[in-house]
C-alpha cells in the first residue's frame, strides 16, 4: 500500500502557477545558492526539456533567478527577480537549451552555475520532479543524488581512509543525529563528496570542526531542509 505525506496531497507553499515549473525551479536554485555558500556575483542558468519549452510561460526563468538570489519558493518577490538581481548587482545569463544535459531522463532540468565574488565556481545540475520536490544530480561535475528534504551537510573531500569516520565522529560528539548518508566519488583517491542528512541543522561552529577534523576535507557546506 502506498502512503502519502500531507505535503504530497496539499502541495508546496509557493508563488506561481506551477509546482514543478515554478516552485521546484525556485527550490532547485535556492539549494544551489546554499551550496555556493550564499556568495553570488554572477549566475548562468540553463533550462532543459519542458523547462526550456514552456518555462517562459510558467515563469521558470524568474523562479530560478529568484532562488539564486536566496529567495524561497513562497517568497512574494519571486516574480520581480530580474529587478532584484539588478538592484543587488548580480549579473545573470539565462539560456533555453534544446539538448538534454547528458544521460538523464527527467523532463524538467536546469543547470545553475554560480560565480562568487572571489572567483569561486559552483556548478549544480538538478531536476524538478513534481509537487515542488527536487533532485540534485550533479555538484561540480560529480554525480550525486540529493533531494534536500532534510537539513544536510555537504563535505567535499579527497577519497582517503579516515575522512568519513573523522566527520561522523564530530557529529556524534555534537549529538547530531544522522538521518541518512551517501558518499560519491569520481574514482579511488580522487574528489569525493559526503552528503549527510541530519535531523537538525548543523551549527556553524560544528561545520568548522568538521572542516578541521581531517586534512583531506576540502570544503564544508550546510543546506537547510524543507
Amino acid at each position: 500500500m502506498q502512503t502519502f505525506r500531507l505535503f504530497d496531497i496539499i502541495g508546496p507553499r509557493m508563488i506561481g502557477p506551477s509546482s514543478s515549473h515554478t516552485a521546484g525551479a525556485a527550490r532547485l536554485a535556492y539549494m544551489a545558492y546554499h551550496i555556493a555558500g550564499g556568495d553570488v556575483k554572477r549566475a548562468e542558468l540553463t533550462l532543459y526539456g519542458s523547462f526550456a519549452q514552456t518555462g517562459r510561460g510558467h515563469g521558470t526563468d524568474k523562479a530560478l533567478l529568484a532562488g539564486v538570489l536566496g529567495l524561497e519558493p513562497d517568497d512574494e518577490r519571486l516574480r520581480y527577480s530580474r529587478l532584484l538581481a539588478q538592484e543587488a548587482g548580480v549579473e545573470y545569463d539565462i539560456r533555453f537549451s534544446g539538448d538534454p544535459p547528458g544521460n538523464y531522463d527527467y523532463a524538467n532540468m536546469a543547470r545553475i552555475r554560480i560565480e562568487g565574488h572571489k572567483g569561486q565556481l559552483t556548478d549544480v545540475l538538478g531536476a524538478s520532479i513534481g509537487g515542488g520536490n527536487i533532485l540534485i544530480t550533479e555538484i561540480n561535475g560529480l554525480s550525486v543524488s540529493f533531494t534536500g528534504e532534510y537539513p544536510a551537510l555537504l563535505v567535499r573531500h579527497i577519497d582517503a581512509p579516515g575522512a568519513i569516520s573523522d566527520v561522523t565522529a564530530v557529529l556524534a560528539r555534537a549529538r547530531i543525529n544522522v538521518a541518512g548518508m551517501k558518499v560519491f566519488r569520481q574514482s579511488r583517491g580522487q574528489d569525493a563528496c559526503m552528503i549527510i542528512e541530519t535531523d537538525t541543522p548543523v551549527p556553524p561552529a560544528i561545520q568548522e570542526e568538521v572542516f578541521a577534523s581531517n586534512e583531506n576535507i576540502l570544503e564544508v557546506r550546510a543546506v537547510a531542509g524543507r
